[in-house]
């Protein structure tokens, strides 16, 4: 309602996060699945020469042999992928450099947070700067900020200058080209938005349970969406404490903000552990948590079909990047230190 804002001053704001039900109903598809590849923090997974390759730290590697093998080794660690329909491979580094098919390409000042890379049909290259304040790396500290300084920038041809084509996001973190435009992850407002051109980019798939990541396209039509960590409502309460979070950020190592994670129940020095352990010292699948595991496949109209969970008693948590070749499903579970594969069909088909 309109007055809502008003009313919230004096009743306070209920925090609600959007339950795990229907295409997002909880199962443990991802702890159940086959490991591929062990691999520190796999980030980015792409398709190129027939062969899938996946991004772990400054290195590209191919997963499709027996064992993972280093494709090429970068100064500093890689942060999005994508291949041309020609086949050239790009790469964006942490420093913000990006090249194309080893060739260092020139960038507008202010992109320095890469965080995803998609090449259209038309060979058209598509840029998320996911934050104009810091690096990749420091992904936790631009969310406890609450910042929206992200953009999406478009070239068209390898001759021409980068075009913005959208700004004021809240950390873009996916692109999925579209005939007339680009699909974006917006992470910190858990939603997908249309950017077909001039003006405000629209919101087509809203209230997500967790900050989506990136997209990449399902041979047959529609998409798969990775989740990397899930919603509380501790963390959202947080959010809306602006002196306790700044205080906290201050004070606490980044490590134990209370904050989404990759990958909790490392230390006992964590939050939320008083809700995850029973008093047999079982840890409750459906309990509060940091980190998760989840993909997502969206059909054409980009309306969740079914998704794949490593729950909060799990530990195939930070999924990144989500890959589908030859109806396997290649999943890049970065805060668990692997590539998993499974079937990519839906639970229950022939």
């Amino acid at each position: 309602m309109m007055f809502d804002p008003i009313f919230d001053y004096f009743r306070g704001r209920a925090i609600t996060i959007p339950p795990l039900d229907g295409a997002f109903r909880a199962n443990g598809a991802l702890d159940s699945a086959d490991l591929c590849a062990t691999l520190p923090a796999p980030d980015n997974l792409a398709l190129w020469r027939g062969q899938v390759l996946a991004s772990s730290g400054a290195e590209i590697m191919t997963i499709s042999g027996a064992s993972p093998a280093v494709v090429e080794r970068f100064a500093s660690p890689v942060t999005a992928l994508a291949v041309s329909p020609g086949g050239a491979l790009a790469v964006a580094l942490e420093t913000g450099a990006l090249s194309i098919a080893g060739v260092a390409i020139a960038l507008p000042d202010g992109i320095t947070c890469i965080t995803a890379l998609a090449f259209g049909a038309d060979g058209a290259l598509w840029l998320a700067n996911g934050s104009a304040q810091y690096r990749p790396a420091d992904w936790s500290v631009d969310l406890m900020q609450k910042n929206a300084s992200g953009s999406v920038w478009r070239q068209g041809a390898p001759s021409e200058p980068f075009c913005q084509m959208a700004g004021g996001l809240a950390y873009p973190y996916g692109l999925l080209p579209q005939a007339n435009g680009v699909i974006v992850s917006e992470s910190w407002r858990h939603q997908l938005l249309a950017i077909n051109g001039p003006g405000k980019p629209a919101a087509v798939l809203r209230e997500l349970p967790g900050y989506p990541c990136r997209l990449q396209p399902a041979p047959g039509g529609g998409a798969w969406l990775a989740l990397f960590a899930p919603r509380n409502r501790l963390i959202e309460f947080v959010l809306q404490e602006q002196q306790y979070r700044l205080d906290m950020m201050a004070s606490v190592p980044r490590a134990l903000w209370i904050a989404p994670a990759l990958l909790s129940g490392r230390s006992f020095l964590e939050p939320l552990q008083c809700g995850g352990i029973r008093s047999m010292g079982v840890h409750k699948a459906w309990a509060p948590s940091r980190s998760y595991g989840l993909v997502v496949r969206l059909n054409g109209d980009l309306k969740p079909l079914h998704s794949l969970h490593s729950r909060a008693d799990g530990h195939r948590h930070g999924v990144c990047s989500v890959l589908e070749d030859q109806g396997q499903l290649f999943i890049a579970a970065k805060g668990a230190d692997c590539v998993l594969v499974a079937d990519a069909a839906p639970p229950g088909a022939l």
